[in-house]
């Protein structure tokens, strides 16, 4: 039960909660535990001395106690349920929280879906450990000592029999209850990993279904829904086999005491009134320990689903703020340096994708990445906004060294145009607005007109309030290329990074867009990440990458006669658009 000890901090918030929980948890125990009192006095008394008003006083007693036991029952009931509800939606919201500040290394090996699924089923199973469970379990041990306790009270001599029966049934639940959690733990696991990949299907459904690849889907998620279920069903029968071991033990052992009571009965050493006291209360021991059997499964079910949860609490981000952090200098430059960086990514520690780079931006200055597939032009970027660390070398921006100020300091300084446009599942104002809280509807839209992408947004069914759907699959890629490029217009931060920011638009989108951003990156540090070459023409400078390192450096026309890399490279775009206009005209 270690793991759920950890809730201990979120339960202490709300001492309210838990103080009613717990007075209405004694209540109701010790409401029946009085029960067993009010039937031996009967049946020793008020039988035998044939008084009705004896036994019409009892008997209204007993409304009470039961009126009583009821209204404590709803105030548990309500107590611990309520407390349930809101611990388990601020360990969902501290989680997300804390997710959200983890780095991309841990994304990079860990998939969404198994990282939702911790968010919801598992926090669902501690909802249950929390509230009913929890309740249930500590009514059943109030119950079972106080049982107890009065049994020993009643026939010492009988209490004897119960209490040698107790180690017996107690040790074996502790032992089925490890096997429990680590059989559950490997459940949850298994079934974390099924929805992940449901998950994944689910976003890429066009994808899948473009290649007719929906029975492969079916397939996959089908077996590993029945790996799921094959690990469930084990935990299962071992809640099963300590159900049933602590159930025979203990209405074993309540048998015998009845026969032994029975005979003490018999020989006059024991009342009947004593004996029916005494059953009862071995009744509500033997009850109670039955129902904890089965409780203690479900809390140890509980326990591995804590476990999973405090072991993403206990992730530590591989990028974090400096126990000082400086403060970047006001007003912002943008200037921008790498001073012999190396990078290797975590998951690829042998394989390095930055080589010693060395080069500056001027604040102002247009300075356009280039090279072929996997030079490190996107690693510049990944870097830049410190979504990792060097190996080796550091990184300036305005003079302070990335690692010296805090990542929300320097990200606040740059506005990013990604080539993989992220929409969400929200409105078109809200993904314009996004990064830029308190953006006024007039503001959105003058984002939007700058980046050409008003016109479009007008048309739709409710302008910027229509949703735009998950991962934005209602609109085009050029529409999702306009609305990021409104994103970053709208931070109006002073260092811009472009990742292919036009290469979604055509060619009369792209002029008019270039016309934004030619606007937008005056008197910025703009650095631009291009393959198609005709969108860089304009740059102050131009960094040719390959392998990590710069090979060239210059202007396109200074490049073009230096006839190296970059003049092969736009030999092959060039010629090849050339080829392909001819081509055209030709079959026209």
């Amino acid at each position: 039960m270690r793991p759920l000890a950890g809730l201990g901090r979120y339960v202490k918030r709300y001492r309210g909660l838990v103080t009613g929980a717990g007075i209405a948890l004694v209540t109701a125990a010790v409401t029946t535990l009085t029960l067993p009192l009010a039937v031996r006095r009967m049946v020793d008394h008020g039988f035998s001395a044939a008084d009705g008003r004896f036994i019409d006083t009892y008997f209204s007693m007993l409304v009470v106690l039961a009126v009583v036991l009821a209204l404590a029952s709803a105030a548990r009931y309500y107590f611990v349920i309520t407390l349930g509800e809101r611990v388990v939606a601020d360990l969902r919201r501290e989680v997300f929280d804390h997710v959200t500040r983890l780095s991309p290394s841990f994304f990079d090996v860990n998939q969404s879906g198994e990282i939702v699924s911790r968010l919801t089923a598992d926090t669902t199973q501690i909802k249950s450990a929390v509230g009913a469970t929890a309740s249930v379990a500590l009514r059943n041990v109030i119950l079972c000592l106080g049982a107890i306790i009065m049994m020993v009270y009643t026939s010492p001599k009988l209490s004897s029999l119960v209490l040698i029966a107790i180690p017996l049934i107690v040790f074996p639940l502790v032992g089925f209850g490890r096997s429990v959690r680590r059989r559950s733990r490997e459940a949850q696991d298994r079934l974390a990993g099924a929805a992940a990949y449901a998950g994944e299907a689910i976003g890429a459904i066009r994808t899948v279904q473009a290649f007719t690849a929906e029975e492969a889907a079916r397939a996959r998620y089908g077996a590993a829904v029945e790996d799921a279920f094959g690990a469930a069903k084990a935990a299962i029968t071992a809640r099963s086999a300590l159900t049933a071991f602590a159930i025979s033990m203990i209405f074993g052992s309540v048998v015998a005491v009845l026969w032994f009571g029975a005979k003490s009965v018999l020989d006059g050493s024991l009342s009947a009134g004593t004996l029916g006291q005494f059953l009862l209360y071995s009744v509500f021991a033997a009850g109670s320990l039955g129902a904890l059997s089965e409780v203690w499964g479900e809390l140890a079910q509980a326990a591995g689903a804590a476990e999973r949860i405090h072991e993403l609490l206990d992730e530590q981000p591989a990028i974090a703020a400096p126990p000082l952090p400086l403060v970047l200098p006001q007003p912002a430059s943008g200037r921008v340096a790498f001073d012999g960086v190396h990078f290797a990514y975590p998951s690829h520690p042998g394989e390095k994708s930055l080589r010693g780079l060395d080069f500056t931006v001027e604040p102002g200055e247009t300075v356009a990445l280039v090279g072929p597939s996997g030079a490190g032009k996107s690693t510049v970027f990944a870097l830049l906004l410190r979504f990792y660390d060097p190996t080796s070398g550091r990184i300036l921006v305005d003079g302070a060294d990335l690692r010296s100020v805090t990542p929300d300091a320097l990200r606040r300084r740059m506005a990013i145009v990604p080539q993989d446009v992220t929409i969400f599942a929200a409105s078109i104002h809200d993904n314009i607005a996004f990064g830029t809280s308190g953006a006024t509807r007039a503001q959105v839209m003058a984002a939007a007109k700058a980046a050409q992408a008003d016109e479009f947004i007008q048309r739709l069914p409710q302008a910027y309030d229509t949703l735009a759907g998950e991962r934005g699959v209602t609109l085009s890629g050029g529409q999702r290329q306009r609305i990021a490029i409104a994103r970053a217009l709208l931070k109006d931060a002073p260092i811009l990074l472009l990742d292919e920011a036009t290469s979604a638009l055509d060619a009369e989108s792209e002029t008019l867009v270039q016309r934004a951003l030619d606007g937008l990156m005056e008197n910025r540090t703009t650095i631009v990440i291009a393959h198609r070459l005709a969108t860089v023409l304009k740059a102050n400078r131009i960094l040719v990458m390959d392998q990590g390192r710069i090979v060239e450096e210059g202007t396109h026309t200074a490049l073009i006669r230096q006839n190296g890399l970059y003049a092969r490279l736009a030999r092959l775009q060039f010629d090849h658009g050339q080829a392909s206009l001819e081509r055209s005209a030709a079959s026209s």
